[in-house]
């Protein structure tokens, strides 16, 4: 064996525990046995396919991809890789897991907190760039479900590395109360062809061409319709309504919240030359509560506690808004996806190394 042939053995030596099993069937049973899986059949992670997905996305097995900041825990891309080959991915999907992994790792985002609290959050994950089409991601039809293999294959990832990573097992770590179905995946590409606006991730900073995501904790989303009007501020008094019903009936606390607006809505928008800074700036100022609203919702003895009149907002500023330009062509519909717990946990975006 030659130098540089010893060399990257070396780099592709995998670490972690291998077993014997006779057949995929059987990889499958083993894993449901033992509770490294979400309840859904695997893909088994031989170190062939996880070799092969590090190679794609030129990582070492031992690169640390990113460090949880509560209990300092260090992930490297093998086992970023496993759970990328156990949810079905394709080895070119993995740098697209890696840059959500290290976005969840984040501080602001509380990786932690978001992935053990009662309130059973799940990663919100938006795709943004180039990367969208060259992996077929789904941006339009049934685009909050089963549109595309890369869109549930890429959320599968993440919870699949919650599991076995961060030790987030149901009952064990992971205290959800009730949960959510974005917690087996939750995942969308921004319709940046068919839409009027700049793309997300643009507007949080990146160059425009660049591949990202943007990761929010987040609970199930809201679907919502308006197919009556075609003011744009009517169809955004809907979305709020949907908002204030959140801070009333869930959390008051404010901070991120994301809505997602397929094209009928948007072409309402663009008519009226609304671009999403409007929509974030009408919003912002609409979707509010007083605190003595608590009282209609069988919250009394809280509202009780604190000034009454006290105005909150569900919004610290028009720009906690995430607006994503996504869904199917037709009908009036629309979605906002409440956070888990306002400024406690902020959406993160991150480049996609490619």
């Amino acid at each position: 064996m030659s130098a540089s042939d010893r060399s990257m053995a070396e780099e592709t030596t995998l670490t972690s525990a291998a077993y014997e099993v006779a057949d995929a069937f059987e990889a499958n049973e083993l894993f449901q046995r033992n509770g490294w899986t979400d309840g859904l059949p695997i893909v088994p992670p031989t170190a062939d396919n996880v070799r092969a997905f590090l190679d794609c996305a030129a990582l070492g097995p031992d690169e640390v991809i990113g460090v949880e900041p509560v209990r300092r825990r260090r992930i490297t891309a093998e086992k970023v890789a496993i759970a990328a080959v156990m949810a079905g991915c394709l080895p070119q999907y993995l740098p697209v897991v890696v840059a959500i992994i290290r976005a969840m790792c984040e501080p602001q985002f509380g990786l932690h907190g978001s992935t053990a609290s009662t309130g059973g959050a799940a990663p919100f994950i938006v795709v943004n760039g180039p990367v969208r089409t060259a992996l077929a991601m789904n941006a339009t039809h049934n685009v909050l479900a089963n549109g595309g293999r890369a869109n549930a294959a890429i959320g599968r990832s993440v919870r699949l590395f919650v599991i076995n990573v961060l030790g987030g097992v149901p009952g064990h770590l992971d205290r959800s109360t009730l949960g959510h179905p974005g917690k087996f995946t939750f995942c969308i590409a921004e319709d940046e062809e068919d839409s009027p606006w700049i793309p997300l991730s643009v507007e949080r900073g990146l160059p425009a061409g660049t591949s990202a995501v943007t990761v929010m904790a987040a609970e199930s989303p809201h679907q919502i319709m308006n197919e009556w009007t075609h003011d744009p501020k009517e169809i955004l008094d809907t979305y709020a309504a949907a908002m204030r019903a959140n801070m009333l009936t869930y959390s008051i606390w404010e901070g991120n919240y994301a809505i997602v607006i397929p094209k009928q809505h948007r072409q309402i928008f663009a008519a009226a030359q609304w671009s999403k800074q409007d929509i974030r700036d009408y919003v912002y100022e609409v979707a509010c509560v007083a605190r003595r609203e608590w009282r209609s919702v069988g919250k009394a003895a809280v509202a009780a506690r604190k000034d009454e009149d006290r105005i909150h907002h569900a919004l610290r500023t028009p720009d906690d808004l995430l607006v994503i330009g996504a869904g199917g062509p037709a009908g009036g519909f629309g979605a906002i996806v409440p956070p888990w717990y306002g400024k406690k946990s902020l959406a993160v975006t991150t480049q996609i190394r490619m």
